[in-house]
């Protein structure tokens, strides 16, 4: 049986995420407003023609799940990356969050706004409705953020993490994970996160706040074939 966490975009479209599924036979995508990650419910012949059928003209997927990631047929890789996947297992809590401040839907254009400039993951104009998101504002100004992306049973993603360039080195994203993972953990749930590879930086940060490695997954952006 394949654990929940190796293909976590199909347990959270199958699962407590099911109202933003877009649905094909054994394939499932995010509502288009919402996210471009999709996942078949495993790599047989069947379930990938499902997957193909979810891409629409000029439109790209994002596949992420752990070990390889097969291409689906008439499809072509736009790009393929090694991520981490790290589970929370001795979290660091925030000492002082009283710089942090949730953050509602009246929110939403400044929470893509920001991501549009850090680019911190695929965040598209109704991301930020997939779970709670806090930030920090300075002089009004959202200048860093958190939040909440995949929910499946017993789990919650930490994603959205980003800090505007001008105010990166004040410690803003490892405070803001915290609380966000912090929060999930208090709801009895599992806080875990994927960074990609290369970014050594940020995974250095996760270790310290209590995240540990778990597996090795592939980002695959798919797009119809020629």
């Amino acid at each position: 049986m394949i654990a929940p966490l190796d293909r976590p975009i199909w347990h959270a479209l199958t699962g407590r995420q099911s109202r933003f599924a877009e649905a094909r036979g054994q394939a499932r995508r995010f509502s288009s407003d919402v996210s471009p990650f999709a996942a078949a419910s495993d790599d047989s012949a069947g379930p990938l023609r499902d997957l193909a059928s979810l891409i629409g003209a000029d439109q790209a997927l994002v596949l992420l799940q752990a070990g390889s990631s097969p291409l689906p047929p008439g499809t072509a890789a736009e790009m393929v990356a090694e991520a981490v996947q790290m589970v929370a297992h001795r979290l660091v809590h925030p000492h002082d969050d009283r710089a942090v401040s949730d953050l509602t839907d009246d929110d939403g254009p400044a929470m893509l706004e920001l991501a549009a400039l850090t680019r911190p993951g695929p965040f598209l104009p109704r991301t930020h409705r997939l779970g709670s998101f806090v930030g920090v504002r300075v002089e009004g100004r959202l200048v860093a953020m958190a939040g909440e992306r995949m929910k499946l049973a017993g789990f919650t993603e930490v994603s959205g993490v980003c800090t505007h360039p001008e105010f990166r080195g004040r410690g803003y994203a490892g405070l803001l994970s915290q609380v966000v993972a912090a929060r999930i953990e208090g709801r009895g749930e599992t806080p875990f996160l994927h960074a990609y590879a290369r970014n050594t930086g940020a995974i250095r940060l996760y270790e310290k706040l209590g995240f540990a490695h778990r597996a090795m997954m592939t980002v695959t952006v798919l797009r119809r074939g020629a």
